[in-house]
């Protein structure tokens, strides 16, 4: 018999420190887009399977547990990805004419974990901005995750080493438009040039023109920096979006570079990653210490085609869980203990700490030798009638330091 306590593979409880980092990191995203003006929207977990996975594509599709409504008989999603959800929003409930910024978070479930230490319950976090097509949005986008990430280190010192890669779904999307390709084949290509497999671009490419060939293998080695694009002028061919493609590149590096110039901005032209969904220039973020992307975003003009309103659309997502295990946690604040007493001055002194931000825990009859004092400094006691905090005598603080209660 199966013990009743275990959870399901790459399902963990969140225990009260890493819970609290999360929190915190969850109130600091949220905040920081609030001041870009940004929306906060909560769509619900589960939806109508037709309307969750519209204009998704096979991957989100695999990524989705699927049940069947009992009060409909239709079949219903638990939401694997919630871009899609805000782009409903923003084109049947806002339906507004200019731009709208909105951003969202809360949990999503995955039929299968992403990668070797990623969870099956992501708290996902976004940002996306409908209906400008211009780069400034895609650079406010850009601009949001990195200041984002710049937040989360006690020492003030955020992130180390972090890097943006750019890329374009343009580059791709003109190369293989027009080619007759099945979708097996259609597939091994795109495998090849995100594995950087030269030979199985060649295999799954046999039958395409000899330039096609030529122009895709190109892409395997142009990653690096600035210079990558002027190599891609000449190893590609002269045709509109790739040009427009490689222009609106540099135009953002330029702007990363100054804005940020601790970031290190550099190009991957065979990252073809939800090349798909993706519509114009697209990046990701990585930091030291992680393999995978940290953050991943970029334009997707036609995610709200499906519902009628194909508008202009950008932003990004982050797992915070994820990010939780790369960024250092908030310091463990101090806190008062209270032993439990039926004076209601005390309840009154209590409630003017906790008025004033402290943590104030109160040690219940009978639970004095046991962890009450975890984290505790200070403690609030009677002298001469008036409630005091006093340095509890292990800890760092002076023990002559008392300081009155006012419940004023």
């Amino acid at each position: 018999m199966q013990s009743a306590w275990l959870l399901p593979e790459d399902i963990a409880d969140v225990l009260p420190h890493e819970a609290r980092h999360i929190e915190t990191l969850r109130r600091q995203w949220l905040d920081r887009a609030s001041r870009c003006g940004f929306e906060l929207v909560i769509p619900p977990m589960i939806e109508y399977l037709d309307s969750l996975l519209s204009g998704t594509g096979h991957s989100l599709d695999l990524q989705t547990f699927k049940l069947i409504d009992q009060l409909t008989g239709r079949t219903l999603g638990l939401r694997a990805d919630m871009t899609p959800q805000v782009a409903r929003i923003d084109a049947h409930l806002l339906n507004r004419q200019g731009v709208a910024r909105l951003c969202y978070c809360g949990p999503i479930i995955h039929t299968r974990a992403d990668g070797p230490q990623a969870t099956r319950e992501p708290l996902q976090f976004g940002a996306e901005i409908y209906g400008h097509a211009g780069l400034e949005a895609d650079l406010e986008i850009i601009d949001l995750a990195l200041d984002g990430l710049g937040l989360h280190d006690d020492t003030g010192k955020g992130l180390r080493d972090v890097v943006v890669d750019l890329a374009d779904a343009r580059i791709v999307r003109s190369l293989l438009g027009g080619l007759a390709m099945d979708a097996a084949a259609l597939a091994g290509v795109i495998d090849a040039l995100t594995h950087k497999d030269a030979g199985a671009l060649v295999a799954s490419g046999q039958g395409m023109p000899a330039d096609a060939q030529r122009w895709l293998g190109a892409l395997m080695d142009l990653y690096g920096d600035h210079a990558v694009l002027d190599q891609a002028h000449k190893a590609l061919p002269s045709r509109a979006p790739i040009a427009q493609a490689l222009a609106d590149l540099a135009w953002l590096g330029e702007h990363l570079r100054r804005a940020h110039p601790t970031v290190k901005v550099s190009f991957d032209l065979s990252d073809v990653g939800g090349h798909a969904y993706y519509t114009g220039a697209r990046f990701a973020i990585y930091a030291a210490g992680r393999p995978a992307a940290l953050v991943r975003g970029g334009r997707y003009d036609e995610v709200g085609a499906v519902f009628g309103r194909n508008r202009p659309a950008v932003g990004f997502s982050l797992d915070l869980k994820s990010l939780a295990s790369v960024t250092a946690g908030p310091l463990t604040q101090g806190r008062i203990v209270a032993r439990w007493s039926e004076d209601v001055s005390q309840r009154a002194a209590i409630q003017a700490l906790r008025a004033q931000g402290e943590t104030v825990q109160c040690i219940l009859p009978g639970d004095e030798g046991h962890d009450a004092c975890t984290h505790a400094d200070r403690e609030l006691i009677q002298v001469a009638g008036r409630w005091v905090v006093q340095a509890l005598p292990l800890s760092d603080a002076s023990d002559a330091m008392v300081a009155p209660v006012s419940s004023a």
